[in-house]
């Protein structure tokens, strides 16, 4: 498998993607522009098939396979919104998707990938135990294991969401994203570079789980330990190819607190009226802390899912009111 990935591979990824995902809205907000003196564009991702992102990456790479590949089905780890992406990914394919998720993972998507097809094998909530029992599966049954980010056709197919971004603003002066394994931000740094050669690509992460950040300051791998955040799409820690694309297209990684997260996502949910994971608000809440950069300039924020647990995510904003 390549173990790099261009624009070409990208718009390649775009054009297998187009008829299994929602191109989705890109929405102004009269709100976010005026609290930032900015020109504001928000590409809902948490309006895909899935309720994120993932679902433009697991095609790609699921749609990548031929028939001899996927008669033993697909296998992943994941927390959730990849999980729930391969199940709907490998049920389009006519295949078997094993998911592998920490016992931790929200009910919702939990339920999610059961609805899909997939096939849930529990673990203990570390990387290691994720890891094991994936390959304990794969030993088992034969299946093609496609990782939630480290994976050249995954990266390209998270970089769609950017491409059709542009498409509808044209160039852009900033784009903001989050940060967890580092799929999405690779995908969209390497569009975003690609066409708009002057744009500032700004990582965003929870301060409890800032891996990226210490990483990117140091210019060394560091996995993320223990991580402690509401966010819990950006719970992993980046790998090698991830963090080399990061470290070539990214400008900036900004942390930000709980608090900043659930406000700004109370904010989204108010204003926007459009229900959001707190790991889509790590991005907004970025954007707010910076907006006396943005006067004036045109920016565009990935809001990367909407899966979240209603009841936990209305505590989450009472306890922080």
């Amino acid at each position: 498998m390549q173990s790099s990935v261009s624009y070409a591979d990208i718009a390649t990824a775009h054009e297998r993607i187009k008829p299994y995902i929602n191109r989705t809205p890109v929405f102004t907000s009269g709100f976010f522009s005026v609290q930032t003196s900015a020109e504001v564009f928000f590409k809902c991702e948490n309006m895909q098939r899935v309720g994120a992102f993932k679902i433009r990456g697991a095609v790609n790479a699921v749609f990548s396979l031929n028939e001899d590949e996927l008669k033993n089905g697909v296998l992943t780890h994941s927390s959730g919104n990849h999980a729930q992406a391969l199940a709907l990914a490998a049920k389009m394919r006519g295949t078997k998707a094993y998911i592998v998720m920490p016992d931790n993972a929200p009910q919702v998507k939990v339920d999610a990938v059961r609805s899909y097809g997939g096939e849930v094998i529990f673990c203990e909530p570390t990387l290691e135990a994720r890891e094991t029992n994936a390959q304990r599966v794969q030993d088992e049954t034969g299946a093609v294991f496609i990782h939630p980010y480290d994976h050249p056709r995954i990266i390209a197919g998270q970089g769609t969401a950017f491409k059709e971004l542009f498409e509808e603003t044209g160039t852009l002066d900033y784009i903001f994203a989050p940060i967890g394994g580092g799929g999405l931000m690779s995908g969209t740094s390497i569009a975003a570079k690609h066409l708009c050669p002057g744009i500032r690509v700004i990582g965003c992460e929870p301060q409890g789980a800032d891996d990226a950040y210490r990483s990117f300051q140091s210019g060394e791998l560091i996995p993320s330990i223990n991580p402690q955040t509401s966010a819990d799409g950006l719970l992993t820690s980046m790998s090698e190819l991830t963090f080399s694309i990061l470290r070539k297209n990214v400008d900036e990684i900004i942390t930000v607190g709980e608090k900043e997260i659930i406000t700004a996502m109370r904010l989204f949910w108010e204003r926007m009226k459009l229900v959001i994971e707190p790991s889509a608000a790590v991005s907004i809440a970025v954007m707010l802390n910076m907006k006396e950069k943005l006067k004036g300039k045109k920016v565009g924020v990935i809001i990367c899912g909407g899966n979240v647990d209603l009841e936990r995510a209305l505590l989450l904003m009472t306890a922080n009111k």
